[in-house]
């Protein structure tokens, strides 16, 4: 195990009620959890998010923390929080990266693995 490591899993979710495919607009949730897999406290400061709809249109969004938190995790502690985003189609992906930094001042990255965002499967 590293020392400076955060683990994140993600959910997702298509949002019907919030969506409207007549005006390409399709709304999903992201349910994330991070958590403090090395041996150091750390801090999450900001965030960095690349979000591709199905027309390959990328957007990139920078910013402090996660919803207004900035989460001080101690080894072993998560963090947890659901967010969203629009599609102009109704499939996309999205990745990105944490920037974090240590109670030592170690400064690091926690990549995030693409994650698809799609609505689900309908029979017919």
């Amino acid at each position: 195990m590293a020392d400076y490591e955060f683990t994140v899993t993600v959910r997702t979710q298509y949002l019907p009620e919030q969506s409207d495919p007549d005006r390409a607009n399709y709304v999903f949730a992201y349910a994330i959890t991070i958590k403090n897999t090395g041996h150091v406290t750390a801090q999450l400061i900001s965030r960095h998010w690349v979000i591709t709809d199905g027309n390959n249109r990328v957007e990139e969004v920078r910013g402090l923390g996660v919803v207004g938190h900035q989460p001080l995790l101690q080894p072993g502690e998560q963090f947890e929080y659901t967010s969203g985003t629009a599609l102009a189609t109704p499939q996309g992906s999205m990745s990105g990266e944490y920037f974090c930094v240590a109670e030592d001042g170690k400064q690091f990255d926690v990549k995030i693995e693409e994650f698809v965002l799609s609505l689900p499967r309908t029979l017919h």
